[in-house]
Parts: C-alpha cells; sequence; structure tokens
C-alpha cells in the first residue's frame, strides 16, 4: 500500500475539507469522493495520516510557486522530480501519485496561502512547517534566479505558515547571499534562531535549545514526517548549530577586543 492510500486507510479522507481536503478529493477521484467530509479543519491526524497530509500540502505547495512567474521552468521541473527520486525514495507508483497532486494543484481555485494557513492548523510541528518552507525556496531559485512573484510569496507566506518573519532573511542569506558580508551572515544567524542581536547570552542559549529541540529526529518522526525526508530536518539542525556557533565565537571577539 502507498503513503498515501495508507493515509486514506487511516481515516484522512474523512476529516477535514478546505484546500488540502479537496487536493485529496482530486486524487481520490470517484471511488472515494463521497466519503470527504468536512468535521472541522484541526481534525488530529495519525502517523499516516500526517504523513499523507504532509506530502498533500508539499507537491499541492510546491506546484503553486513553480507556477507564480507564470510557467513552470524545466529546472524546476528537474528540481521536484530530483527530490522525489532521491529525497522522498518514492516508487513508481507514489511517484505517479505526487506527480497527480502537483498537477492538480497548478489549476486548482486555492492560492498557495490557503494551503500554508490550512497546514499551520492541522501541524503544530514547527519544525516541519520550516521544511516546507525550505523546499520553498529551493523551487524559487531552481532556474537561477528569484522572480518577484517568487520573492513576494516567500516573504508573505510564513505568516502564513506561522513562522517568524526573520525566517526569510535566514533563508535568502542560505540561498542567495552567499557572497554577503561578515556582518549581515552575522544578522542572518540571528535569524536562523529566531532572536534579536541585543539577547543576552542565557537568552540566546534557550532560543538554540529550542530550535535544536523542534528538530530532534524522534519528535520529526513522531509527528508524521516520512522517514527517506528526515536529513531535510537533519540539514535544518546543522544551521541552527551553526548560527549559534558562529555567534558565540563572534561575541567571545567582541568580548576579547573590550578587554584588550
Amino acid at each position: 500500500m502507498s503513503w498515501l492510500g495508507a493515509g486514506i486507510g487511516a481515516g484522512i479522507g474523512m476529516v477535514f475539507g478546505g484546500p488540502i481536503g479537496a487536493a485529496l478529493g482530486a486524487w481520490i477521484g470517484s471511488s472515494f469522493g463521497s466519503g470527504l467530509r468536512n468535521v472541522g479543519a484541526t481534525a488530529k491526524l495519525n502517523r499516516d495520516g500526517a504523513q499523507a497530509v504532509f506530502i498533500v500540502t508539499l507537491f499541492s505547495m510546491l506546484a503553486k510557486m513553480a507556477k507564480a512567474d507564470g510557467q513552470v521552468s524545466k529546472a524546476e521541473v528537474d528540481l521536484i522530480d530530483d527530490f522525489i527520486k532521491n529525497n522522498l525514495r518514492l516508487g513508481e507508483e507514489e511517484r505517479a501519485e505526487a506527480i497527480r497532486i502537483f498537477q492538480n494543484a497548478k489549476t486548482d481555485s486555492y492560492s498557495i496561502y490557503d494551503y500554508a494557513k490550512q497546514y499551520r492548523q492541522l501541524v503544530r510541528n514547527q519544525a516541519m512547517r520550516e521544511v516546507v518552507y525550505r523546499l520553498l525556496f529551493a523551487v524559487a531559485h531552481a532556474d537561477g534566479q528569484l522572480h518577484r512573484a517568487e520573492e513576494e510569496i516567500l516573504r508573505r507566506i510564513p505568516a502564513y505558515l506561522g513562522l517568524h518573519e526573520s525566517i526569510f532573511s535566514a533563508m535568502a542569506g542560505e540561498f542567495g547571499n552567499r557572497g554577503a558580508s561578515s556582518a549581515v551572515s552575522l544578522e542572518q544567524h540571528y535569524a536562523v534562531l529566531g532572536c534579536a542581536p541585543d539577547v543576552s547570552d542565557r537568552e540566546l542559549k534557550l532560543a538554540y535549545r529550542r530550535k535544536a529541540a523542534e528538530f530532534h529526529p524522534d519528535k520529526i518522526a513522531s509527528k508524521g514526517l516520512p522517514d527517506e525526508f528526515l536529513r531535510h530536518a537533519e540539514d535544518q539542525m546543522k544551521s541552527v548549530t551553526v548560527a549559534y556557533e558562529t555567534i558565540v565565537a563572534a561575541r567571545k571577539r567582541s568580548a576579547a577586543s573590550e578587554t584588550a
């Protein structure tokens, strides 16, 4: 049984409406369509159901982002296909399901913000929502340039996903500003941790620990992220650790220069 079939078996197709429910209904088709009913956007999902919601939401939002500049480029298609094969490691049946969801979302009546808002309601784990945002950034940069429409989405959508607005500058630094000055880079490290440069050392450490806990593999897996997808959470965890260590080192250098 495929991941989506397992989700349907878990009752996912009968727990909510909205854009995610519609995306499921569009894939399920006439055989199961009559079983969809709206009983609220905060229904609790078991692990199989949560995985299916994650994948359906992800590929629907990736479709909206890929189409944001008016057309889906070959570079964007190649990136998503590579992601399906090498990161999610989906079989042929599951790959076809993911592509069908992607194609359906390109022409449905919902916006990317509608999907983000409902996903935030369904999934409380912030780390999973950050992983979705990271992948939106990757698709937006797939063709080597960030179009105005794509940038607007990346700036606006953190509010819909329930993420701090500073995540845009953090991701922009990672994907598009690798040649930035050390001062800008340090500011971006603070953004990764979701705190301001004037926080105390104690507050900085607490911010780091909170982020580290969010991206712990056991916690991510228990919330429904597919096992094959954990490396994206691990990448985010590395960014969190690098950010904290860089800030700590910079503060030590600053303290040393003041006492010299």
